[in-house]
């Protein structure tokens, strides 16, 4: 298998990490969606990253749906989703909110700084940051005692969405989450990028 796609997209990026974490071992190629469209694009003609590109040259979109097939390939010890129902509905939920936020970034970024100037729309650029730092508080507020999100000794794919969703934000549109109050989320992400899996996948 092959994952196509740049470290710089903070859904690459947690597929990428996620497959580390999980001690799977996948070829990455790195095409940017922009720079390299015609190389992408001989490839997946959809030009989406992450694109996971199987053996047989079947492709995979999304990095949702390629993190949560991964999954299964790898030792149970390593897989990022717990298995106690109530840990694994709060894993999801604030997966959600998390991929939410970097959805939002990534509009934002696109908005602010690859569109003219003259063609940006204010109002649309002040509803999504909004709708940005309200994930960030959101994931703020649900961050409670344990180390990580659903465990003192483990990561889960929450944990792995948020703290890159926090670094992607803090790099693309700094100004935006500069006035949010979340010393827990911003530690939390520090204590993850420091970890070997983030350190391999870094941009």
């Amino acid at each position: 298998m092959k994952l196509i796609g740049m470290l710089d997209s903070p859904y690459v990026r947690r597929t990428v990490v996620s497959a580390h974490l999980m001690n799977l071992a996948i070829d990455h190629e790195a095409l940017s969606v922009f720079r390299d469209f015609e190389q992408f694009r001989s490839i997946n003609p959809l030009v989406k990253a992450p694109t996971l590109v199987f053996d047989d040259g079947t492709l995979m979109v999304d990095s949702q749906l390629i993190v949560h097939y991964l999954e299964p390939l790898a030792a149970p010890s390593k897989r990022l989703t717990p298995t106690d129902p109530d840990l694994r509905g709060r894993n999801d939920r604030l997966t959600s909110i998390a991929l939410a936020a970097c959805d939002k970034a990534v509009q934002l970024y696109y908005e602010v700084s690859l569109r003219p100037e003259p063609l940006r729309w204010p109002e649309w650029i002040e509803r999504v940051s909004t709708q940005l730092r309200a994930a960030f508080v959101m994931l703020e507020d649900s961050i409670g005692d344990t180390r990580w999100l659903c465990d003192d000794n483990r990561l889960c794919h929450a944990d792995v969405t948020a703290a890159i969703a926090w670094r992607f934000a803090r790099h693309v549109v700094p100004d935006v989450i500069g006035g949010i109050d979340c010393p827990r989320l911003a530690a939390l992400s520090e204590a993850a990028e420091a970890l070997p899996a983030f350190q391999a996948a870094d941009f």
